[in-house]
């Protein structure tokens, strides 16, 4: 079985826009610290995977050509600079109040990529900015790690302020 980390996009991979969406490839901008923990997870074997809630497209903000000419600058940047990027990415246009069990803090989206790559979720990890990840993460069955200003919340396996704070990969063996 393969294990996995689950990247939520905006506020993990790329800026996010309070109060907005990122609804062009102009729109998106990588967070400086996302490419260290890329290319670590990378190297340690695990899939990277986006799984992201993108309901500006079920509001109308923004198209599904949109968001996939979104994913493909996002892709052609990390083939650029790394030669390889995300293995696959899941998301969800779903709109909050739709009762979608793909749109986290469900599941779905975790699972219905553990089924196409055969997954060990309990091998795996999420990495999100929302509780609404970390949610998704626990009833998927993965650990969770959350990033941002979340000392209160304790639903976590670990809370973290900053991206480069993630140090749970530094040890770990190929």
């Amino acid at each position: 079985m393969n294990k996995a980390v689950f990247f939520d996009r905006d506020g993990i991979v790329n800026r996010r826009i309070y109060c907005g969406y990122v609804t062009s490839p102009d729109d998106f901008i990588f967070l400086e610290d996302f490419f260290s923990l890329f290319k670590k997870v990378h190297e340690l074997g695990y899939l990277t995977i986006i799984v992201t809630n993108q309901q500006g497209v079920g509001k109308g903000l923004m198209s599904e050509d949109d968001l996939e000419r979104i994913h493909e600058f996002m892709q052609s940047e990390l083939m650029m600079k790394f030669g390889y990027a995300f293995d696959a990415i899941f998301s969800c246009s779903d709109l909050a109040m739709s009762g979608s069990k793909r749109r986290k803090p469900e599941p779905g989206m975790l699972l219905e990529a553990a089924n196409t790559f055969n997954i060990n979720l309990s091998e795996s990890w999420i990495i999100g900015d929302s509780i609404r990840d970390v949610q998704a993460g626990k009833a998927a069955g993965t650990k969770t790690v959350l990033v941002g200003k979340f000392s209160m919340i304790g639903e976590a396996d670990i809370i973290v302020q900053h991206l480069k704070d993630i140090d749970i990969f530094d040890n770990v063996a190929m």
